[in-house]
């Protein structure tokens, strides 16, 4: 099931393109942490995981969000000019314009992203967690979290030929399982990935956080979660090894288990605000 408004809400980037976004209201006086959906690289924003976490949010009274950044879906701009600083900074646009127009994204937000969205959402919650604005981001749950993928695992892929095919005219299509259309690997993704790498170091962030991830996963594997899970410094933090599966998760039984991890860390997050009230 999609949003019943088939027609999503846009906000400019900085440089004027337009960025694309669903938005729900929180509709309960005491709704808890608002969620936000961040899906992975050249995905959209009306897949599975994020109209399926919608609804469910709807149904509770929760506030909710997804996005798509420039490039993707019904947002702005070309594919192959994106970058994951640039994403990163599409989804900041939309988080914060949104925390001023819909209520329930206005405070705590658990952010939820899929494959490269778990990059995503560790670079969102890091620069939010700088900041001290009303929003705050207060847990995170990924699923196939493909942090720093642009460096780990795409060159080797690759391979010789493509690389020197980047290196000659700066871009590569590659075939996708996914999609018609091939993912272009260009030299800008590679080499401005660098700037945000999150494994290379401790990540200093201090909220409880839920990744999933499948042993079969053929893209990304699952020891890329297990280092975003050894590079967090939260103590909170747990590794959600799905036997078989694929990359997406996206069967029914996957969906029911993302929604209940989702809900729970909500939970969690609800009773310990409830806990230690702002003061």
């Amino acid at each position: 099931m999609v949003c019943a408004d088939n027609n999503p809400t846009f906000i400019d980037a900085e440089d004027g393109t337009a960025l694309a976004y669903f938005a729900t209201p929180a509709e309960s006086s005491a709704p808890g942490p608002g969620i936000v959906f961040l899906g992975g690289f050249m995905s959209d924003m009306t897949g599975q995981k994020a109209t399926v976490l919608e609804d469910w949010a709807r149904a509770s009274g929760r506030s909710f969000l997804r996005l798509d950044y420039s490039g993707h879906g019904a947002s702005g701009g070309a594919f192959r000019d994106g970058t994951i600083g640039r994403w990163r900074d599409d989804a900041l646009t939309v988080i914060r314009h949104a925390g001023t127009t819909v209520a329930g994204l206005d405070g705590n937000l658990v952010l939820v992203g899929s494959s490269m969205g778990g990059w995503i959402a560790t670079l969102v919650a890091r620069e939010l967690s700088g900041e001290t604005g009303p929003q705050q981001i207060a847990g995170m749950v990924t699923i196939a979290a493909a942090a720093d993928f642009t460096e780990d695992l795409l060159p080797a892929r690759l391979g010789d030929e493509a690389r020197a095919r980047i290196a000659e005219q700066g871009y590569f299509e590659a075939p996708s399982e996914y999609s018609d259309e091939p993912y272009v690997i260009t030299r800008d993704l590679l080499e401005e990935g660098r700037n945000h790498l999150v494994l290379v170091e401790p990540l200093a962030l201090d909220m409880p956080v839920r990744l999933i991830h499948s042993t079969a996963d053929p893209d990304v594997p699952w020891t890329q979660s297990q280092k975003l899970m050894d590079a967090l410094t939260s103590h909170d933090v747990e590794l959600i090894l799905v036997k078989d599966g694929g990359h997406r998760l996206s069967e029914p039984h996957d969906l029911a288990r993302l929604v209940s991890v989702v809900e729970r860390l909500c939970d969690q997050v609800s009773a310990s605000s409830a806990a230690s009230p702002a003061l």
